[in-house]
């Protein structure tokens, strides 16, 4: 039996649920795998808005969940809604006793935003809109001084190793592409490798954000959850930038409003809450106006004036880097691929479909976001999972007192990195036939692009781990004949009567890419 094999639970992924996971995991011995030095690559870092939390006495858990329930369009499991709601007030505290930063009056209340499809005000957030990078500041401190937590750096997971009925491990590469790939099996392996978002030429997600640990996990005969439901941000700053920077939406929950080129408010007649609404509501109008030729905008000035600079610096810091003053002007914007709510089907412990194998943060589809994420959700969702999943791993954990470091075997003969030219391909199908509106031609036109890159792409693993995602959002795509949430569909605009939940494993959605692929184009 080739490889290593160790006593540490494997985590894939380096954002705040990996390494969450890891220091819940304490003192079991664990080890992180991450493609980047932990903070440089994790879609974590970048989340602007904050936590949703109900720590206002006037708000309750249950009203949170109404809002995600409602927000969701029909497919939110609402037991899963009122225990994660329930949830987050604890991680909130938590996360503030470990050093997170979070904004407080003089009083020590926490200063929360209002974001869209919220009733009131409970967004937790950082320096405006800095909540993400703060968060994972304070969790990559401990994670650096927890004894028990070994981090390898510049390493991605190409693969799971499956045997005796059971995921026994993983396959690990250096990050560049190059190099050999080796096994390193373990007790336990946990999937945190973040959504599928990068999968599109136009989106706020880190580079390696592109659907390879949900793609490795469907390959293994993983379940998957939802896959056709990818959330569109409404307001990437677009100014030709790949990945687009974010304009987070607490801007709109402080009163700036979208205008087109000729300066009227658009979303005024779009819907009752207006820049407030959902978001696959705001994301359509946009992307309405941008096809039009109308160049949207978000314009702050009215509602913040000056105060954009000191109260949203990250904001205020990519417009400047664009040649945009959001003082006395209007930031151009644009709908983005930007969080992905289907992923690794998940019971409420985190476990998958597959015995040994666990999922959480963006990767997984635990029920909570529904058709449509609820604003500041998905790091709730993350800290809530990672913790569950955590613990339930550690039930099954014999005690260990010490534990040798993993340590890779040099780098072998270069393998080549994976093409950019077919990445740019798929990512180019992805945005113009699996966008904000899709048709059935579309959709299968774009199923017979994948086929066609997954067939050149050889024994590239991790360009295979993005297709088989690609596939599988298509596949459910066209599937879902019927416009729910994030899901439009221009040749199905009605919403169904039934509300139901997407399954589907690689399998099936290959079958599903055949029969495209057999239709006469």
């Amino acid at each position: 039996m080739d490889g290593i094999r160790t006593d540490r639970v494997v985590i894939v992924g380096a954002g705040i649920a990996a390494l969450y996971a890891a220091l819940a995991l304490a003192p079991h011995p664990v080890l992180v795998v991450s493609p980047d030095r932990l903070g440089g690559g994790a879609s974590s870092a970048w989340a602007q808005g904050g936590v949703a939390a109900a720590m206002a006495a006037s708000d309750s858990a249950a009203r949170h969940a109404d809002d995600t329930v409602r927000a969701g369009s029909g497919t939110v499991d609402r037991d899963v809604a009122l225990s994660v709601a329930a949830e987050a007030r604890e991680h909130i505290l938590g996360l503030t006793a470990l050093g997170a930063p979070f904004d407080r009056t003089a009083g020590g209340d926490y200063i929360l935003s209002r974001e869209a499809a919220h009733a009131v005000a409970r967004v937790v957030r950082v320096g405006g809109d800095r909540a993400g990078a703060a968060i994972m500041a304070t969790l990559i401190d401990r994670v650096r001084a927890t004894p028990s937590v070994q981090v390898l750096e510049g390493v991605q997971a190409t693969g799971l190793i499956h045997e005796a009925g059971r995921v026994a491990g993983v396959r690990l590469g250096p990050a560049t592409g190059g190099g050999p790939d080796q096994a390193v099996r373990g007790p336990a392996v946990l999937l945190a490798g973040g959504g599928s978002a990068g999968l599109y030429a136009v989106t706020t997600n880190p580079p390696r954000v592109r659907g390879q640990v949900i793609g490795m996990a469907a390959r293994a005969g993983a379940e998957i959850a939802d896959a056709e439901f990818v959330q569109f941000h409404p307001t990437a700053i677009d100014v030709g930038r790949d990945p687009a920077p974010l304009a987070t939406e607490a801007l709109r929950g402080d009163g700036a409003i979208l205008v087109n080129r000729t300066g009227a408010r658009f979303m005024t007649d779009a819907h009752p809450d207006a820049e407030l609404a959902p978001r696959d509501v705001v994301a359509r109008a946009i992307f309405a106006q941008t096809r039009a030729g109308m160049a949207p905008a978000l314009d702050t000035r009215a509602a913040l004036g000056d105060r954009i600079v000191t109260q949203y610096p990250t904001v205020a810091g990519a417009c400047r880097a664009a040649g945009i003053d959001p003082v006395t002007g209007t930031i151009p914007v644009a709908a983005a691929a930007h969080y992905h709510m289907g992923g690794i089907a998940t019971d409420a412990a985190g476990r998958s479909s597959l015995s040994g194998l666990w999922a959480c943060g963006e990767a997984a589809s635990t029920g909570l976001h529904g058709a449509n994420r609820l604003a500041s959700n998905g790091l709730l969702e993350a800290l809530v999972y990672s913790r569950r999943a955590a613990r339930d791993i550690g039930r099954d954990l014999d005690r260990v007192a010490t534990v040798r470091e993993v340590a890779l075997a040099p780098e072998g003969p270069s393998q080549p990195a994976v093409a950019a030219a077919s990445v740019a391909a798929l990512r180019r199908t992805m945005t113009d036939r699996v966008g904000v509106v899709r048709d059935g031609a579309g959709l299968r036109q774009a199923l017979r692009d994948i086929a066609r890159i997954d067939e050149a792409a050889g024994e590239d693993a991790m360009l295979r781990n993005m297709t088989a995602t690609a596939t599988l959002i298509a596949a459910a795509a066209l599937s879902r004949t019927e416009s729910r949430g994030a899901h439009h569909r221009s040749d199905h605009p009605d919403t169904a009567a039934e509300a139901r939940r997407s399954r589907l494993t690689l399998v099936a959605a290959l079958a599903v890419r055949r029969d495209a692929e057999l239709e006469p184009t």
